[in-house]
């Protein structure tokens, strides 16, 4: 089996402190280096994604005119080439083998809704590597984890959730979205299990 680790949206503005910011994010970004460490070897591929939103719209409404709704529309976050579209300073970039942006200009929550700067796709690439099987690490479990998660689920990979390297928005909402991706067939283990 040919194994590839998602690291899911670990940006300043999803870290405590950002405009989105959530609890643990940034104990994931460091979790996420300890665990690229001591296994990054372990792994065909190492896709890092961002939001990576345009400054000059409201990126297909995903950024509020008004008072946003938190389902559909959000404050401005994560805009391109500021510091809270760069990643969690936690976060060790050196292992990750493509760096995927999302949302420009448009609503994304899955990384594989990214490209990378040289246009390739995340599908693309874990086919061109072979790859059958994703671990997925991240921020926010209860939207971008969910989404990513549950397209890779759905491009026949077997997916594990790596529980301890995700936070969430909320508890509820990410213990349904943990529920619901378990009912898909991913399989919710913690990155000191193996």
């Amino acid at each position: 089996m040919t194994r590839a680790l998602f690291i899911v949206d670990v940006q300043n503005d999803f870290t405590e402190g950002g405009a989105l910011g959530v609890a643990g994010g940034h104990a994931v970004a460091v979790g996420v280096s300890r665990l690229l460490a001591v296994r990054a070897g372990d792994y065909a591929l190492i896709v890092a994604s961002r939001d990576w939103h345009d400054p000059e719209s409201d990126n297909g409404g995903h950024f509020a005119a008004g008072e946003p709704d938190f389902v559909d529309t959000w404050p401005v976050h994560c805009v391109a080439g500021t510091a809270g579209a760069e990643y969690d300073p936690g976060l060790k970039t050196d292992a990750v083998t493509h760096h995927v942006k999302k949302g420009q200009g448009i609503p994304a929550y899955s990384l594989f809704e990214g490209t990378t700067d040289a246009g390739e796709r995340v599908a693309e690439l874990l086919t061109a590597r072979g790859v059958t099987e994703v671990d997925v690490t991240g921020i926010a479990t209860d939207y971008c984890v969910r989404a990513s998660a549950r397209d890779a689920i759905e491009h026949g990979l077997h997916v594990r959730i790596l529980t301890d390297l995700v936070a969430g928005v909320a508890a509820d909402s990410s213990q349904a979205a943990l529920a619901e991706l378990a009912h898909a067939g991913a399989e919710l283990v913690t990155a000191d299990a193996e």
